[in-house]
């Protein structure tokens, strides 16, 4: 049995920090499954509550480690979160590079202020140089 003060409040710290690595691993999961469904609102609200929970995970490791330490299956599901979002985040990068690249296929130049763009016949729209309109 817990006897003294300082072991209850190291017992919650643990308590609670197990709850938000749930959270965590929970929308690491949701996250995952919403990239590789390419749903972007379903991205964006795990993401946000992702960023959230993570925030909040560490600062309960940090009661938690200020308190008698952090159980080390803990230390070790708080690490795992860590790589997995890591790899989500070189995902994500990865996936924006490609798009990034097949834009810029599909609209050469279009970062710039003299934008290329394709008309309806495929043919590139020319954009006038200047010089004299006829009639």
């Amino acid at each position: 049995m817990l006897s003294s003060p300082a072991e209850q409040h190291a017992l919650r710290d643990t308590v609670d920090l197990e709850a938000a690595l749930a959270t965590v691993e929970t929308l690491i999961a949701q996250l995952g499954q919403a990239l590789s469904e390419h749903d972007p609102a379903a991205t964006e609200t795990a993401s946000t509550a992702l960023h959230r929970a993570l925030g909040q995970a560490v600062d309960r490791a940090t009661r938690a480690a200020r308190h008698g330490g952090m159980p080390p299956a803990l230390r070790r599901r708080l690490a795992a979160c860590g790589g997995q979002v890591a790899a989500l985040r070189e995902a994500v990068a990865r996936a924006s590079v490609s798009l990034d690249k097949a834009l810029e296929i599909l609209l050469p130049g279009a970062g710039t202020s003299r934008a290329v763009v394709y008309g309806a016949d495929g043919q590139a729209a020319r954009t006038s140089t200047g010089g004299i309109a006829q009639a």
